[in-house]
Formats: C-alpha cells, structure tokens, sequence
C-alpha cells in the first residue's frame, strides 16, 4: 500500500477502524464536548478552566486507571489488561515513590482477541511490571503477542521525555499486525509507571556525569532484556527514547538487528552545549511549544520539504529546539548540522540549572496542576476526538504529578535548548561498529581474545514534517553512517562486504511533527511494518 492510499479513504470508516468497541460506547453513551465547545473550552494559553482544574486535581485519578483509559482506545480491544502494581493508588500529599507491589491480586491476566472480533488476531495483549535488580527497580510493559504462530523477531518501543507507553495506543494493533513479531512497549525507569528511585549522579567528572546519566535508563533496558531472554530485537526510540536507544546500540552491542529513530533528541551539535556548563543559549522554542495548535501541524504540509523526500507533527519536549533542516542541503558535504544558539529565558536556564523540571512545576501547583498542563496537551492534542484528547491529558497529568526520578537525567543530558552535552552526531557512526568482549560490552580494543565483532545494523531516521526537532541532524547523521560503511569496507573481502548490514535513511512522515507515530500515525506504522518485514527477510 502506498503512502497516499493509506492516508485516503472515507474518513469515516477510517475513524472507526481506530476505536475500539469499549471506545466506541463510551464516546455514545458519554455527554463528550462537541468540536465547536471542544475549541471554546481550550481557547486559552492554559486551557483548562479553575473550576474544572480543580475538580480534576480533587479527582486525583490514579496512573493505572488513566493508562487503562488511554489503552481502551486501541482498536478490536474491549477491555485492556492494566496491572495495578504501580499507579494503583493517587498521589498523596506525600510525593508517592510509584513503589512496587509485588501482591499477586494487582497482577493482570493477559487478555486474548480472537479472531473472530480482531481481523488480524488471534492476539494476546498483557501488561505487567518487570522487576530488576536491586530495591525498587522495575520496568512497566506492554505487550501483544501473536497467537498459533512461531515468534521469531521482537519490537521493543521507547517513549520521550517524561511520557509513557501509553501514548503509543495507536501503534500497538497496527505493528502486532506482522506475522511472527511480538511488540512490547516499555515505560523509562523513573518514567511513566515504572518504579521511580531516587536518581542520583555521583560522578564529579563531566563526561562520566553524562554517562552515569545514560547508564540509569540503557542498564535498565539491558536488564529487561536479559529477565526476557531475548537474544536479538528491533529498537524503536522516540525523542529521548531514541537518545537513549542510540546508547544502548553503543553499550551492548549485538543484540539489535535494526534501530528505528523517531524524532530522537540529541544528534546535532551546538558548541555552546558542549563546552559550556551552561549555556546562554535568539529565541526559545518553549514558547512555541505551547502555544502552537497541532491541529495546524497536522492539517497543513510543508511546502518547504520536496514532495519526494516525505515517506509520509508536534510539538512533545517540553524543551526542545527547532533548527530549520530545509536551509540545509542534506547531500552536501558540511556533516554537521547547524545548531543556532538558542536562547532561553534567563528563568528557565535558572530553573535548568537547579535541575528543576517542568514536572516539579505541575507538583507544586497543587490545584493548578491540570490547568498548566492543559496549555500543553489541548495543543498537542488538538488534532485528536476530543475524549481522546481528554482521556490523554488525564493520562500526561497523572504521570507528571508522580514523585520526580528518572526526569532529573535531563540535564546531565542535554543544556537549555535540548542540546546535547554530549551529541550523538559525534558517535552515532560507531552504531553497528562495535567489537563485543566476552562480557557483551562495547570495547575499543581489538586485542581482546573470545570478542566478535558487528557487521553493521540498518538505521532508520523518521522525522515528521513539521518537526520541532532538528531534521537537518538526521540527514548528517545518515551521512555519517554510511560514510562509516564505506570507510570500513574498504578494504573488506567480497564475503565480508556480502555479511555486513549497515545502512541508513532518513524519512519523512507527512502532516506531522516531532511525535510521528501519534500525529502520522496511519503512514507511520505503514512504514514501520515495512521495516519490520524487511528484518524478517533478512534473518
């Protein structure tokens, strides 16, 4: 299927495909806004009424029931398995610690979809907490498993910042469509509804501050993969899912067999991130982060980027920085992108500084809570039914309200602006690249005896079209890698050149911004399924 058949159609139909029959009633039966009340209710800069904030900070809806809500909406599910053994329970006035109860009755039981309700099953979806090592570390997850069928490949997804498995609901049934793939969706520890212990860096160095900060989430992943004896996946990473996806590829190398880059925060390279503690970085894009409409984003394409280059938009990182990627050539010889300092309000550098973060803005509130975090969720979902909409913001502002833990990494990682400190543009090459020592560590040494050695890994880049994040840093990016191939093949023999895997492209998804698989979600998974069949082909 083609990009402009999956994007056609009667409107209507396609609606109804994307809601499950549970959503489906509850859209009928509910006294839901109308579209005209919808955009007078999110007319303002914070959105959200007082009388209404209030209400819904009183409510204090629990994490598991508001994922459950969000998770309801995946199409041919009538009731999705939500485990209770984190967000079972609001914050209290204490900050909860989001602590794991092993208790067997807050398990759930894996629910099954036959064939005879879901077109592409039988299929079984589950949701569960993993626990890792050590006291309070455990990673949440979702998952759809494809019955009567052999399993032999795995998708693991990431989310961005300070988000959750959850936003991914409009992936997980078109993704477990693949024959032979099992599709698991995990929360970042610290994040979402994984278990939130205390972060703490302890290096005094720069550069180990910054890989302290890594290893908190990539050592996690490591640990999930080993309790799910899983051997090889396919990694898809969004915003800071995908800088942390890129970490992992260059610290346990071996076990992927593609990487996927949605929007990743990180790759391009400003100097005064790099060299300055902190930065002061013409204009902050916070600013347009809640103030544009993605209804906007995802009604209007970008003139500016050829038609041919789109594959197939938004605004999530509360702090993220737009460079505009079309001025650049992306075939021209300059390898590193133009990164404009940006600066930030001298508040918010402050704020950075103190590594105060946007969440801990929300847990002070109190009551104001809900509105604050309407000025940023009634624009970024803006383009969605508006009890979609609804059920989103409740879902964002139970987690944002959740103790701080795995947030406070951000600044270790990126300076204001969301520059990395570190940026992937200078390292990303090395993806594929790496010699394995016994222990299954990267290693730069080649004279280490029982180590093998990658030949290469594909590498997807997408981008949405009107991305806030830098696509000029993924076309240097592509250029890096593949340059990094030929400069290895060089002198390679016709066999070795015959074994390697590494490549990569950078696409674009059509009518979107930086959350590609939310805002394009439709060509999105078109082309993710066409990625996933192509490492079925390989193996």
């Amino acid at each position: 299927m083609t990009a402009t058949t999956a994007n056609g159609g009667n409107d209507d139909t396609r609606m109804r495909t994307q809601q499950s029959p549970l959503a489906s009633k509850r859209a009928r039966e509910s006294n839901t806004p109308t579209e005209e009340n919808r955009k007078g209710k999110f007319g303002g800069f914070f959105t959200l009424g007082y009388k209404e904030g209030f209400t819904q900070w009183w409510a204090n809806i629990p994490a598991a029931a508001a994922e459950h809500t969000v998770l309801s909406y995946i199409p041919f599910l009538w009731k999705p398995p939500t485990h209770t053994q984190t967000g079972s329970a609001p914050p209290s006035t204490n900050a909860s610690t989001m602590s794991l109860d092993p208790s067997i009755d807050k398990e759930a039981a894996p629910v099954k979809t036959s064939s005879l309700v879901d077109p592409y099953g039988p299929r079984q979806w589950n949701s569960q907490m993993v626990q890792l090592g050590g006291k309070n570390r455990a990673l949440n997850e979702f998952s759809v498993e494809r019955l009567d069928e052999a399993h032999e490949q795995n998708l693991v997804m990431l989310h961005g910042y300070g988000a959750g498995l959850g936003f991914f609901y409009k992936n997980f049934e078109g993704l477990s469509r693949v024959p032979g793939w099992t599709v698991y969706a995990l929360d970042l520890l610290g994040m979402g509804r994984s278990s939130r212990p205390p972060f703490r860096v302890h290096a005094k160095d720069r550069q180990k501050s910054i890989s302290e900060a890594e290893d908190w989430f990539v050592d996690a992943l490591e640990e999930w993969r080993i309790k799910r004896k899983i051997d090889r996946f396919t990694l898809l990473g969004h915003s800071l899912g995908g800088y942390m996806a890129v970490a992992y590829a260059l610290k346990y190398p071996g076990h992927l067999n593609k990487l996927i880059l949605a929007s990743p925060v990180g790759i391009p390279e400003d100097p005064y991130a790099v060299n300055a503690a902190m930065p002061d970085p013409s204009d902050s894009t916070l600013t347009n982060e809640f103030s544009q409409d993605q209804e906007a984003t995802t009604e209007h394409s970008n003139s500016k980027i050829p038609d041919p280059a789109k594959t197939t938009g938004d605004n999530n990182n509360f702090l993220n920085a737009r460079s505009k990627a079309q001025k650049q050539d992306p075939s021209g010889d300059d390898t590193t992108p133009s990164a404009p300092r940006k600066p930030l309000p001298k508040w918010l550098t402050y704020l950075w500084d103190a590594n105060i973060s946007p969440f801990s803005l929300v847990r002070w509130a109190g009551p104001l809570g809900p509105r604050f975090v309407s000025g940023w969720t009634s624009r970024r979902f803006s383009h969605l039914p508006p009890e979609e909409a609804q059920a989103l913001h409740n879902y964002a502002y139970s987690l944002f309200k959740q103790r701080g833990s795995g947030e406070y990494a951000l600044a270790y990682i990126l300076a204001p602006g969301a520059f990395a400190r570190s940026p992937l543009i200078r390292r990303i090459h090395g993806v594929g690249r790496q010699m394995i020592a016994a222990n299954g560590l990267a290693t730069s040494s080649i004279a280490l005896a029982q180590q093998g050695h990658e030949n290469g890994i594909p590498v997807v880049l997408m981008y949405g079209e009107n991305d806030w994040m830098d696509i000029a840093g993924g076309y240097a990016a592509e250029q890096k890698i593949n340059e990094e191939k030929e400069r290895t093949l060089h002198s390679a023999s016709a066999e070795e050149k015959k074994k390697d895997h590494g490549s990569a492209k950078c696409l674009i998804i059509k009518k979107a911004g930086h959350h590609v698989y939310l805002d394009g979600f439709e060509e999105f998974n078109e082309v993710m399924r066409e990625e996933m069949m192509d490492v079925s082909r390989r193996r």
